[in-house]
């Protein structure tokens, strides 16, 4: 048989990393992520995987965020017994990343099983426990960058940096091919870096494959040039502008990477004296276990030497425990708080919203893209209210989005990078975006390449990789989401919207004959329907 490429994720969204290659002799996964964003998208991690665990023969990883990481104890744990291939930074990362996730869920679905209690409605399990992930960490094998490995029969692999994350990758793939003596060579971009990174390299790749599967987070936009010194300038002038309202700048951050380079210019900044002093918080503890490892590996990154003298300094405190964290909530005056999740949509972060939104001199700065549905867009988009844990919170926080920290090259970078590979024989597959990134990246792309040849996959598409190029393929069993649920608002943000308003024109009525009528109201439709 022919090659035969799956996408099972990342696919007109940002998140759920997962593509599966079968050839006949074996079957390997790249990535196995977590859907984040939408209830209906963050469903699927509950739901059966779209293929049989047991079936699988190796996993290629190429790094350690959630979205790509974040599945991998729930496939051990339904039968998965083959190796999980990783440069070794990134299986440092996982060690501490993977139990935090399963912690996380653990906590969330406590909580929520006490509230279902409460109100009578069925207990729920986490998709994985912390006790699920020891075993999926000892199948990980370490695998160095510009080196063949087989991974499974027939199949080779070789990782090049992808500027993106500590340990990050993009993934070089061999098939042998019985009808010829060339192999089919595949390249996963992974999730490829900007210019500028302060502490990544540029990314890098090979030419001539067959087909380039590349991400599009960005692909419709082209971020201001800004070198590292004007990058870190902006970012002292929004952190003067939170202190001179005299409140707490929040800052919202993935806690592998983006928060230890804002660490970094955060302490240069104070250093100087270009921002007024104040307490920085990194209240996230996944954040502290990852720095730790960041230490480990100072020799690897560039500007190794800052990070450390970031992390050992006086003026950046590192908390761990809920009370300490409670703690910061009752200080006043200008102080920042970094903390997960990125997107707003668990971790601690969630508790400073609920403490800091409704007050006119905090600060909300958002660091790193923000998924449709998540929270965090849902505040850049503008909400005055929003509902945080069961609980409606006022918005009247100044929201900033900063996107200068992103670890996602822009729209030109990553046309540069898929210039940098050509020539591809075959077939581009855009992943990795919504729908405007998508597009945008199709049509800069569509200059130097055919556009035919441009394929923009839905989640759980096939395609037969033959002689002739890709030919798409019928699905096997229904879409486990439809398209155009995919990276949208859903029925849970409409009904937390709902309630929001329900509550605004109650309260706005003129008096409590006008309120009853709009209760009746409501009351009437709910039974007509």
């Amino acid at each position: 048989m022919h090659p035969i490429l799956r996408f099972h994720g990342a696919a007109h969204g940002v998140t759920g990393s997962c593509y599966e290659i079968e050839t006949g002799a074996c079957r390997v996964l790249v990535d196995c992520g977590m859907f984040q964003g939408s209830k209906s998208e963050k469903e699927l991690n509950y739901g059966d995987f779209p293929f049989d665990p047991e079936t699988v023969d190796a996993v290629v990883l190429t790094h350690a965020h959630i979205d790509h990481s974040g599945l991998l104890p729930k496939l051990a744990r339904l039968g998965f017994a083959g190796p999980i291939f990783a440069t070794p930074p990134t299986i440092d990362l996982c060690s501490v990343m993977l139990p935090d996730a399963a912690h996380i869920q653990e906590m969330e679905v406590e909580n929520l099983n006490r509230r279902n209690a409460q109100r009578d409605r069925p207990q729920v399990s986490p998709i994985y426990t912390v006790a699920d992930v020891a075993p999926c960490l000892r199948q990980f094998r370490p695998v160095q960058y510009d080196v063949w490995t087989t991974v499974a029969p027939g199949v080779r692999t070789r990782y090049w940096n992808a500027g993106h994350l500590l340990g990050s990758a993009s993934v070089e793939i061999e098939i042998d091919r019985v009808e010829t003596n060339a192999p089919l060579r595949l390249l996963f971009s992974g999730d490829i870096g900007p210019g500028q990174k302060l502490l990544q390299a540029e990314p890098e790749g090979p030419k001539g494959v067959d087909y380039l599967i590349c991400e599009s987070t960005y692909g419709d936009r082209v971020r201001p040039e800004f070198s590292r010194d004007q990058r870190r300038a902006a970012l002292g002038e929004e952190v003067r502008r939170a202190a001179s309202s005299q409140g707490p700048l929040i800052i919202p951050s993935f806690a592998v990477e983006r928060t230890q380079e804002l660490l970094v210019d955060l302490f240069l900044l104070a250093r100087s004296g270009s921002i007024p002093s104040g307490p920085i918080f990194v209240d996230s503890p996944l954040a502290t276990r990852a720095s730790t490892i960041f230490e480990r590996h100072a020799g690897e990154i560039e500007n190794g030497d800052k990070l450390l003298e970031a992390l050992r300094s006086s003026d950046i405190k590192f908390t761990e425990t809920v009370e300490q964290s409670k703690a910061i909530n009752r200080l006043s005056g200008f102080f920042i708080v970094i903390a997960a999740s990125g997107m707003c949509d668990a971790g601690r972060i969630r508790h400073h919203l609920k403490a800091n939104l409704w007050r006119a001199n905090a600060t909300v700065m958002m660091a790193g893209y923000q998924a449709q549905g998540s929270l965090g867009r849902i505040l850049i988009d503008g909400a005055t209210r929003v509902r945080i844990q069961g609980e409606e919170v006022s918005v009247k926080a100044r929201i900033v989005s900063f996107e200068l920290y992103s670890g996602h090259a822009d729209a030109s970078e990553l046309a540069a990078w898929v210039a940098s590979r050509s020539p591809v024989h075959d077939a581009i597959f855009l992943t990795h975006g919504e729908e405007t990134g998508l597009a945008g990246l199709r049509d800069r792309l569509s200059a130097g390449f055919a556009p035919d040849r441009i394929v923009l996959p839905q989640i759980d598409d096939a395609y037969e990789l033959g002689p002739s190029g890709a030919r798409q393929i019928d699905l096997n069993r229904p879409r486990r989401l439809k398209p155009e649920k995919v990276a949208r608002l859903d029925w849970h943000n409409d009904l937390s919207k709902l309630l929001i308003d329900v509550t605004d024109q109650v309260n706005a009525a003129a008096d409590e004959r006008n309120r009853a009528a709009i209760i009746r109201r409501l009351r009437r439709a709910l039974v007509e329907d």
